[in-house]
């Protein structure tokens, strides 16, 4: 047995810990996170770290989402394939686009709020960012113009919904209008990008893009304005100082994470009592069922300290949501 205390930490361990952590900086860096670590020479991985990976995700799902609702989708590797590129069109392209955009219109915030952050750290120059949003853009409504191709479209519907989003994320992000300065609308906008858009693109491209499925998917995105508030939470300073309405800065850190629970709880019970409404009462009670734990977590973390907790809270309780909306739109599909 060894006689050093037990909370001393050998002289081995340290380097290995500090490894770690060197390395878990590292990846929350390149995927975008909030905590990251500065210092990366890579230019490449630097352009990765601005289109921020980790929001890609909630789009390429929400494409996943339209092409269930279709009621259309069959697999086999011609679909599969096309269903990969419009990802690959709303997750790295767009979403890309979107965010290095943001982080080009967002860098004096990001000099007090997240000073890594490669625009404020000097990793990258303005004409660099400013060739990667022009890329990104052209890349993504080349793919969208290629799946209406595909699809036979004669009113080129993707392409149209891409320069829809594309000119929505430049209003969210630009003055004279800059949408994110006002906490409601920004905040809307966010979530009608992250879930309307890519499942509307889903659903035209495999079906048909009709007036109920955009009214339902806009009026999910108000449960998206609750997740587009958390991520407010990590820059309520800088917003505070250069004046920008975020919620928790209008509101207050507590009534701003009330807030955001709410909207993300009673609008998805709204799209359970919608499915009932249609005899879709399975794919209903499953949704309902998904509210429980994610109220759970809720509670746990982010409502008791959401500006500790908003990473651990959107690991854990999101998760919910994301499988609520894949629940409601295989009951749209098997509705259709």
């Amino acid at each position: 047995m060894s006689d050093s205390p037990p909370s001393q930490i050998s002289p081995e361990a340290a380097p290995e810990s500090a490894a770690t952590e060197d390395r878990t900086a590292k990846t929350r860096q390149l995927l975008g996170m909030k905590g990251a670590a500065s210092g990366e020479t890579s230019i490449w991985k630097i352009r990765l770290q601005l289109m921020k990976p980790i929001t890609w995700i909630p789009l390429i799902w929400g494409v996943v989402c339209g092409a269930a609702s279709s009621g259309n989708y069959v697999w086999n590797l011609e679909n599969f394939s096309i269903a990969a590129a419009c990802m690959l069109m709303s997750g790295p392209l767009l979403a890309g686009y979107t965010q290095t955009l943001n982080d080009f219109y967002d860098r004096d915030i990001d000099a007090i709020n997240e000073p890594y952050r490669p625009i404020p750290s000097g990793m990258i120059s303005i004409p660099q960012v400013v060739t990667q949003i022009l890329v990104l853009l052209a890349a993504g409504i080349g793919v969208a113009y290629a799946l209406d191709l595909w699809a036979g479209h004669e009113f080129p519907i993707m392409t149209v919904l891409t320069l829809g989003g594309a000119f929505l994320a430049y209003i969210y992000s630009a003055p004279p209008l800059k949408l994110k300065q006002n906490g409601w609308l920004g905040n809307y906008a966010l979530g009608a990008s992250y879930i309307a858009l890519p499942w509307w693109a889903g659903q035209a491209l495999f079906g048909t893009l009709d007036p109920t499925i955009m009214i339902l998917t806009l009026f999910y995105s108000l449960a998206g304005l609750g997740i587009a508030i958390v991520n407010d939470f990590k820059s309520v300073e800088g917003d505070r100082q250069l004046g920008l309405k975020s919620l928790p800065v209008m509101f207050g850190i507590g009534t701003a994470a009330w807030i955001c629970v709410l909207m993300i709880d009673i609008f998805q019970a709204g799209i359970a009592g919608y499915l009932i409404s249609i005899h879709q009462n399975l794919y209903a009670v499953i949704l309902l069922l998904l509210i429980i734990p994610q109220i759970t977590f809720q509670d746990m973390y982010f409502l008791r300290n959401p500006l500790e907790n908003d990473v651990k809270y959107q690991a854990s309780a999101q998760p919910f949501l994301v499988l609520g909306m894949l629940v409601a739109a295989l009951a749209l599909g098997n509705a259709s």
